[in-house]
């Protein structure tokens, strides 16, 4: 797959604007947590950013990506992937935020249409956080706890 190729993929995902599943995420109590979770905060809004779809994919060994699930973040902006057995160590993730479906909804003009969030798991067995600080003209994402 070349570059035009994957731009038309990405394309197709920012214009369908196709939400999926969304996972009840509750950090404490008797749910369990998943192994990868996230937590989006609208903070030029100062809320969560629900409703905003998200694919998980792993890099293959040609550097290309591929994709392993998809979710929707809750009311609360959070959501999670249970693909744990996916998880291989040292491999590449990435997480991919359709930020211009959630601006659009809110009627909002937002300079980027999508987040990619690119990160390694090292250990399959530990919980990994990465959440999305976002607002219409910026973005920053951090491993959280």
């Amino acid at each position: 797959m070349n570059a035009t190729d994957r731009l038309s993929v990405l394309s197709r995902h920012v214009k369908n604007c196709t939400h999926s599943r969304s996972l009840d995420i509750t950090m404490s109590g008797g749910n369990v947590v998943p192994p990868l979770t996230t937590h989006v905060l609208d903070t030029a809004r100062g809320v969560p950013g629900g409703g905003i779809s998200m694919v998980l994919m792993i890099q293959t060994g040609n550097g290309e990506f591929r994709e392993l699930e998809r979710g929707t973040t809750n009311n609360d902006g959070r959501g999670g992937f249970l693909s744990s057995s996916s998880f291989q160590a040292g491999a590449v993730y990435k997480l991919f935020f359709d930020t211009d479906c959630y601006f659009k909804s809110l009627g909002i003009k937002g300079f980027y249409p999508f987040v990619e969030v690119v990160f390694r798991i090292e250990d399959p067995s530990q919980h990994y956080h990465v959440p999305l600080l976002l607002s219409p003209y910026g973005y920053s994402t951090y491993r959280g706890s």
